[in-house]
């Protein structure tokens, strides 16, 4: 059985999320379950799902990705941060440059631009083409440039 019919099983007979069943899938089948769950808008379910991935599985890399870009999809900056965050922490100088711009993206939707062109740059040392981490960089300078006071006090 799959996890989503087990998902659905549960929740016909109005059982909670069974962390029993929940193990005996791997991070792959539960990231691919969010996903499903996210396609047709069952927002809680996914969430729940994700919960339970980390903390049966804390280190995985595929359960880290879902669950902060579940978190970005919630708005949730901070949680969304702090697990791309552990996730380039556990890839090292191996992150792919999706991940990169998905944790600048985070930086500035949680308000911090300085630490988002620092991943920016950072980004760009280790995959200097890509046009995202372009782009990223590129916007965060002009947002920069434009916080520098001019003689007369005011911002650009």
């Amino acid at each position: 059985m799959t996890l989503i019919q087990e998902l659905m099983n549960q929740a016909a007979v109005g059982a909670l999320l069974n962390p029993q069943v929940i193990k005996r899938f791997s991070p792959s089948e539960i990231r691919e379950t969010i996903q499903s769950l996210v396609a047709t808008n069952q927002m809680a379910l996914a969430n729940v799902l994700g919960d339970a991935g980390l903390r049966l599985y804390p280190n995985s890399e595929v359960i880290l990705a879902i669950c902060g870009l579940l978190a970005m999809t919630n708005e949730d900056w901070q949680l969304s941060v702090e697990l791309i965050e552990e996730l380039v922490d556990i890839q090292g100088d191996k992150t792919p440059p999706f991940t990169l711009v998905m944790l600048v993206r985070a930086l500035r939707c949680n308000l911090d631009p300085e630490r988002a062109l620092a991943v920016a740059r950072h980004g760009l040392s280790l995959y200097p083409q890509q046009l995202e981490l372009q782009a990223e960089k590129l916007s965060l300078d002009d947002f920069s440039q434009s916080m520098i006071p001019t003689p007369s006090g005011m911002t650009h």
